[in-house]
Order: structure tokens, then sequence, then C-alpha cells
């Protein structure tokens, strides 16, 4: 086939793709786009002739035969198409057209069984394969995204000076995002937000628990503002003010952040806040029920983000919701006198449920490298989601921190940083879920995330009387504490005299 000149050639132009692409021409990239619908792509460098200083290095391929061969070898082809039946169909479509050797990326959101299938798949055809987490929307990808490939050394060694470059960057140091990037003037030095995670689909699995831990984060937020709304009786603009000052302390964050200006924007088509006239039905595209399920399948216990799956479920049945309200009679709720005080306790609550919710997913992706055979780096996941992605925090650097002074962390609330958060905070934390219990108001993620350290604090558990009913009616034996681990026993409950012999024995 005819060798072209483009570095890069990507497939599918929707937003995501359109701004990826962009962020790549204007780091210097020479790069060919396909569209199934060439009408998108004709829009696409309209767009680029008005407004783009990078155009010129943009190469628009009307045929996908096309396009293939307008990219240098070995070729770098990024998808971002719909996952799924659609990524299968496109990679398919470009098989006949490639050489051993080439590289194809798959930036969509995939099922990570997905990725491993399709790359074992393609090996076999002689073609490289990377499936690659791509966080931050549009605005990352058009800026700066965090990068999350997953992939054979030898296809990451294609597709890292091009990752690297587009990436977006932190102060090593201080972990802060650098800003500033314009189109055509990128921005430059720092860290940037990408590194190999691990083979096959290492890559989309962690953007997958990324995105279980931005259900959880944002379910948390909304329940804090819920609670300065109903409890403290403040309207937007004021809980704006009070995100506003959060923002710059350790509660620092993108998602923080733009909760502060969302609370503050007025309705464009009537009065007040326009917050207040959103309707109050959540939709989700999938991957946080991916981690939920995950977890389950494992046996980890990330109960709070899956709970951030279901409050997600349960504000979708809003006509039920609605009937309801006049049937289902809860407690009156009162206000609370000192605001100043509830600010306070809202605040150390967040903090110390937002440490929970990434020790569950820290704990699934601990796991999960055990289920798959892979090896990641916690220090390393944690330094890319300083920047470009939704969750990107400054509470990131602590736990890039803590990973840092001990890999083999069993959880992230044992690090000395964080468990004297959750010491300090915790009793804010248990005054604002009673208190929303006490005045009828739903908290299932501050209240799952207490659940969850309490459980894991705790020597002793009720599943003791759990285990033992299951013997009862299913002989699934149990272990005694006056016994070592491992040593099972069952009791004979329907004999008269009960025997208790060890299974096995």
């Amino acid at each position: 086939m005819k060798n072209g000149n483009a570095d890069v050639g990507l497939i599918g132009l929707a937003v995501m793709g359109q701004n990826l692409a962009l962020n790549i021409a204007d780091h210097g990239y020479t790069i060919a786009v396909y569209n199934r619908n060439y009408q998108r792509t004709q829009e696409f460098m309209a767009h680029c002739e008005r407004a783009e200083p990078s155009r010129v290095r943009i190469r628009p391929c009307a045929e996908l035969a096309e396009f293939v061969q307008a990219i240098a070898r070995p070729r770098r082809i990024i998808l971002l198409v719909k996952a799924g039946a659609g990524t299968d169909a496109v990679i398919g479509q470009l098989l006949p057209l490639l050489d051993p050797g080439d590289l194809v990326v798959d930036g969509g959101n995939a099922h990570w069984l997905d990725t491993i299938r399709r790359e074992r798949e393609l090996d076999a055809a002689g073609i490289r394969f990377i499936g690659s987490g791509v966080s931050g929307g549009e605005i990352g990808a058009r800026f700066g995204p965090s990068l999350m490939p997953g992939g054979s050394a030898e296809s990451w060694r294609l597709l890292e000076p091009v990752w690297q470059a587009i990436a977006a960057k932190v102060d090593p140091a201080t972990g802060k995002p650098l800003e500033g990037a314009a189109p055509g003037r990128p921005v430059t030095g720092g860290e940037p937000c990408t590194a190999l995670i691990g083979p096959n689909g290492a890559g989309h699995y962690v953007k997958m628990v990324h995105n279980g831990i931005e259900y959880i984060d944002m379910q948390l937020i909304s329940e804090g503002y819920w609670l300065l709304k109903h409890l403290g009786g403040l309207e937007s603009g004021a809980i704006a003010s009070i995100f506003r000052d959060w923002n710059e302390g350790e509660l620092s964050s993108y998602l923080i952040e733009i909760t502060s200006d969302i609370l503050q924007q007025q309705d464009p088509s009537g009065d007040g806040f326009l917050v207040d006239k959103v309707l109050d039905a959540a939709g989700q595209k999938g991957t946080g029920q991916w981690t939920a399920a995950s977890a389950l399948e494992q046996g980890v216990p990330a109960n709070a983000i899956a709970e951030a799956v279901f409050a997600r479920a349960l504000s979708a049945l809003k006509e039920e919701r609605v009937a309801a309200s006049v049937i289902l009679q809860g407690p009156e709720v009162r206000l609370e006198a000192d605001t100043v005080h509830l600010v306070e306790a809202v605040r150390d609550a967040l903090y110390c449920a937002k440490i929970c919710a990434y020790a569950q997913g820290f704990q699934l992706m601990a796991q999960a490298q055990k289920t798959y055979g892979w090896q990641l780096d916690f220090a390393t996941i944690a330094r890319i989601w300083r920047g470009g992605c939704i969750i990107r925090a400054r509470f990131l650097q602590k736990i890039t921190d803590a990973y840092g002074r001990d890999a083999a962390l069993s959880n992230l609330m044992l690090d000395p940083y964080f468990r004297d958060a959750l010491h300090r905070g915790q009793g804010h934390w248990r005054e604002i879920v009673a208190l929303a219990v006490r005045n009828g108001l739903p908290v299932p993620a501050f209240g799952s995330a207490l659940a969850y350290f309490d459980g894991y604090r705790s020597a002793s558990l009720p599943a003791n009387l759990l285990q033992a009913q299951r013997d009862y009616f299913g002989a699934h034996t149990y272990e005694r504490t006056d016994r070592p681990r491992g040593r099972f026993f069952h009791l004979d409950w329907p004999a008269p005299d009960r025997p208790e012999a060890e299974a096995g024995g």
C-alpha cells in the first residue's frame, strides 16, 4: 500500500473525536481524519477554516481506504466511535487495509473484556492494539485529557510520544494542573497525565473505575448541597459561595469548581437560579453500573460506588416519587440554627466520605489486578488523574504520596494522612448522617461510605451469625475464632444432640 505522510489517523468525528484531532494537530502532528458520514467531516473542516490555527495539519478523507493510505507506516489509528458493536464493525472494515505492525487505538468507553478480546484477535492478525481510557470531556480532549492506555510495551512505544504530547500537564511537585491552553497554543512543560497502565484491558478497566469514583464524588457533592439547602435554608447563590470557598482548601477539585459555577447561574428563561429548574432525574451511560457489577463479581465492598448508581436509578423514577410523596410521610424538616457549624460539618463529612469512596475504587483495582493478571502502579494511576480528568483534584496528590510511601498499601484509609483526616472529621460526618436521618433527607452516599468506614475498622462483625445461619440451612460450614483460619466445621443442626464435626475430617 502507498505510504502516506500523516503521522496519526483518527476515525470518528463526534465531539470527542473532533477535539482530540485538534489537540493532536496543535502539538505538531499531521493527522488524517475520517468519519462514516462525510458531511460531518466537511462540517468539521469548515469549522477549522474559520477558527483553528492548526488546520493545515488536518487531512480530511472521504473514503476509508484513502484514510489508511494517508498515514505513514507503521500506522497509528485512533478510534473514537460508539463502544461495543460499532467498534467491532470499524475494526472489521479496517483490518483488510492494514499492514503488520500497524497500531489501532480504541479511545472509546469500551468494556475491558471487549478490549482483552480485541487485542487477542488483532494480535493474531499481526496488528498491534491499545485500549485507552480518555477522560476529561470535550474540553479535556481539546486541551489535555487524562489518558489511560492498556496494551503491550511495544504498542505503547508507538503511541507514547503522541499521548504524552496531548495529555494534560501538571506541576510534578504540587500536582496542580497547568492551564492557559488555547487553539494553536498548547501548554508547555509539566508532567503529562498519561502512562502505560498495564496489558490488554487494564487501561479501560482503570478508566471504568475512574468513572465509578466520579459517580460517587458527584453524588456526595449533590447530597452536601441538598443538606445545606434544606437543613441550612440557604439559597443556591449562597451555597455557590460556600463551594467556592471549599475549592480553595483540601476539597479543591474540578467537580467542586463547576458545582460553584452551576449554583450561581441565574435562570436564562425566568427568575431565580437555573439549578432549581433542572429536573431531578439523572441519566447514566453505564460505566458506573459496570464498576458496581465488577465489585460484586469480585467480592469487593464498593458499596458507596454502587449506592451512587442506585441513587441515579431512584432519581429516574420521578413520576413514582411524586406520587409517593403524597402517600408516604416522613418527619418535618427543621432548620439548623447554627449555619456556620452546619457548613463546617458538611465540609468534613464530604471530605471523609470522599476518602472512603476513593479507597473503594483503589481496593477494587487491587483485586482486579489479581483477577486479570495485571500489575498496577497505584501511585502512577493517582498521578495521571491529577489533571485532565473529571475527578482531578488536589486530593489526588495525597493519594500519589500515599502509594509512594507504601506501594503495597492494602487500603487508602490506613495511610497516616488519610487516617488522621478520618479521625479529625468523623465526628461531623456522623453528625451530618444523623441529622439527615432525623429529618428524613436521603443521604445514601454519605451513609454508605460511613458504613464502609465503620465496617472496615471493626475487628468483629455480625457475620458470625450470618455464617451460622448459612450452615443451618445449607451446611455451608463455618470457621471458629478459637481455631486457625482455614479449618471449617459443620454442626448437625437437625440432630437432637447437634454434634459438631470438622469438614473433611
